[in-house]
């Protein structure tokens, strides 16, 4: 994700996974950005509709 960056919604998750072989239901792929923002991976930008940003990687 760091290396797409730019701004993640369910839509761009959701055809990035399908292009990587994955068919998650849109839950699940809201689930998998909740989780990576949780991690520190994915920051919150805007709640409706949800937005994340890659958080950069402290160098």
């Amino acid at each position: 994700m760091r290396a797409l960056r730019g701004l993640w919604d369910t839509q761009r998750a959701h055809t990035t996974l399908r292009d990587a072989g994955h068919e998650p239901e849109e839950k699940h792929t809201r689930q998998i950005l909740r989780d990576l923002a949780s991690s520190g991976l994915l920051v919150k930008v805007q709640d409706r509709p949800v937005l994340y940003r890659t958080e950069p990687m402290n160098e």
